[in-house]
């Protein structure tokens, strides 16, 4: 039989835990900010942390463009087609992909490979004392280690949704001028026409930066709030990922919410 009381106890508990992290959390990026000279006074680490965010993850976020370009492409001109408007195949393709698809698809991929990198990185060195033995070396572990991984990652987000975004395009034009047939000069035309570059591009790395402090906030946090065990990394490296996944889609409807208000 149900316990009311004990189901009232379980939920004050959880609700006073979340709240108490996200104080935590909260603190915990001050700190990082508050620390962050270290990391562009010391250059190497957070070149190192871009190298290791930003070019390892080229890769995905390079063919997962591509297809997604080429899908936006062929469903596009299927959709243009019946209204006799396929001239207008590149400005979908552009506006999909810099407004929503570019920066939300690549923030999710980045969270995926680099965010759960760094998760993982971070735990396992807390698991095995690197972080206690740092402190006890009078080195901050949030000025040597959080910091340089935090920035790296924020600096290598908007550059991977452009090549996202770039690779789409590319995408768009492959399918649909070279494969089924429509206009070179209208595919570009009517998209440099369309697009624009306050609305559209700016906001889009607007987006994509937003969501590179989120990423990697979410990651450096769950590593370093990790507790220091194997099943510990592991629920830090799934609660990364799932948590960037919803942080990135309800930033992106506030974004959007804010951004796109009135401009149509």
């Amino acid at each position: 039989m149900l316990n009311p009381v004990s189901w009232a106890q379980k939920i004050g508990h959880a609700t006073v835990d979340a709240i108490w992290r996200l104080g935590f959390a909260a603190r915990f990026f001050f700190a990082v900010l508050m620390y962050s000279g270290t990391s562009f006074r010391r250059l190497h680490l957070t070149l190192r942390e871009i190298f290791f965010s930003g070019v390892l993850s080229l890769l995905i976020i390079l063919v997962s463009g591509l297809f997604v370009g080429l899908v936006l492409g062929l469903q596009g001109y299927e959709t243009l087609q019946r209204y006799g408007s396929t001239e207008a195949l590149g400005t979908l393709v552009a506006l999909s992909l810099t407004r929503e698809l570019g920066p939300v698809l690549a923030a999710i991929l980045f969270a995926s490979r680099a965010g759960s990198s760094v998760t993982a990185e971070i735990g396992l060195m807390k698991a095995t004392e690197q972080l206690k033995a740092m402190d006890m070396m009078a080195i901050n572990p949030i000025a040597r280690v959080v910091a340089p991984r935090f920035w790296g990652g924020v600096i290598a987000m908007p550059l991977l949704a452009a090549m996202f975004s770039a690779m789409g395009i590319f995408g768009g034009w492959l399918i649909g001028v070279v494969f089924i047939g429509v206009d070179d000069g209208a595919f570009w035309s009517q998209m440099q026409a369309s697009v624009d570059f306050r609305y559209d591009i700016w906001n889009g790395v607007i987006k994509s930066l937003v969501f590179g402090v989120a990423v990697s906030l979410i990651a450096v946090f769950e590593g370093y709030d990790s507790a220091p065990t194997a099943e510990g990394v592991s629920r830090a490296i799934t609660r990364t990922v799932v948590t960037s996944a919803l942080t990135i889609l309800a930033l992106d409807f506030v974004l959007t919410s804010f951004m796109f208000r009135g401009t149509s």
